[in-house]
């Protein structure tokens, strides 16, 4: 693995800011097949704690974004993802989850009705396999036209709006999952009031052209500092929200990965367009009967200060293994370890106490309901 910024990633795809990262010293790894920063020389409790009383600069150029054009494209993508495209009002962005036929998780994907498109955004390890899919299944409906040609960058935290007004004024009047057209020096933005911290942020769609300039632009804000991956993954675990390949993929249907929100009425039994997606039956008989579910995801708050990791078994008062964990770390803002795991119905209520396995001890954690860290997101 490289770990260094001085090692060679040749074998590895450079996002817009590589040059950037390496000029601000920060560790290069390997994810989603590109070389990306995990953390600078801050190091990751400042970064993480900097985002929440400030704001972060992220670099998520790894991921995918495409655009579904044509007059039919809002009801060819309704038949791919269990949400409300057909309904969605001009520049409003909602969650989504692409299933395949059995009602497993492909990817979850965030998209936005732009009026003369619909614009996506997926994950980075995900993307081709996304992209190769949503073409077979309605390329021949509308246009799927990926765009490799574009940066992506969010912003987060409480200071986040006022460092990007002042390079992009009217970006302050966005609500949270709304967005909008601007322009920077020339440059056409892509701006939505979203990311993936719990904070107020943005993330911004931008020519990779003009990603370096936009990015030191933002840096030389005051309070903006750049964020790396493992501050990123420390924020949205804090948050409740589930990272694709670990909380969910494809062994997970929605009601199992307590996604059952993500859903609307109108896409369930009795919905005027209910069903119609793929896996439709057995997603909308386990929303229907939860009491079948084998299994449900939840969140974890330790009650030792000893930090619990992925694949960490848990066990029951008896010994006996009920679990496994699927994200852990130490809460840089609870100082208490946090986890999200999948354990069968019996200890899926909230105040059942499990034993996660650390070297032999057992550590208590305790059922939570909802995100470890209240969301600051701005509604208006």
């Amino acid at each position: 693995m490289t770990t260094s910024s001085n090692i060679a990633t040749t074998a590895l795809l450079h996002t817009p800011l590589h040059a950037l990262h390496q000029e601000l010293g920060a560790r290069m790894v390997p994810f989603a097949g590109y070389a990306m920063p995990v953390q600078y020389p801050a190091g990751l409790m400042k970064e993480h704690l900097h985002v929440r009383e400030k704001a972060g600069l992220f670099d998520v150029s790894h991921m995918g974004q495409l655009r579904l054009s044509g007059p039919d494209a809002a009801a060819a993508l309704e038949s791919l993802l269990p949400v409300d495209v057909i309904g969605l009002d001009l520049h409003k962005q909602r969650y989504g989850l692409l299933l395949n036929d059995d009602g497993g998780i492909l990817d979850d994907l965030m998209f936005v009705n732009r009026g003369d498109d619909l614009f996506l955004i997926v994950n980075g390890a995900c993307k081709a396999a996304d992209i190769a899919w949503i073409q077979a299944r309605i390329g021949q409906i509308c246009t799927v036209t990926p765009m490799p040609e574009q940066a992506l960058l969010a912003l987060q935290g409480p200071s986040a709006v006022q460092a990007l007004e002042a390079l992009v004024p009217g970006v302050n009047k966005l609500v949270f999952m709304t967005g909008g057209a601007f322009a920077w020096q020339g440059q056409s933005l892509y701006i939505t009031r979203s990311g993936y911290t719990g904070e107020d942020g943005f993330e911004v769609s931008l020519p990779a052209t003009a990603a370096q300039a936009f990015a030191r632009a933002l840096l030389a804000q005051d309070g903006v500092m750049p964020i790396g991956l493992g501050a990123r993954n420390s924020l949205r675990l804090e948050a409740g929200l589930c990272l694709y390949g670990n909380d969910i993929d494809t062994s997970s249907t929605p009601a199992q990965a307590s996604l059952n929100w993500a859903i609307p009425k109108v896409r369930r039994l009795g919905g005027e367009r209910a069903g119609g997606f793929p896996g439709a039956d057995k997603v909308l008989a386990e929303i229907d009967q939860p009491s079948t579910l084998p299994r449900k995801r939840v969140s974890l708050l330790g009650q030792e200060r000893v930090p619990v990791r992925e694949h960490t078994e848990l066990h029951n008062a008896q010994g006996e293994r009920v679990g496994e964990v699927t994200s852990g770390l130490l809460s840089p803002c609870l100082d208490k370890p946090i986890a999200m795991a999948y354990v069968p119905l019996e200890y899926a209520a909230a105040g059942t106490v499990l034993y996660a396995m650390v070297r032999g001890k057992k550590i208590p954690m305790e059922v939570t309901s909802g995100s470890f860290v209240p969301a600051r997101y701005y509604r208006g």
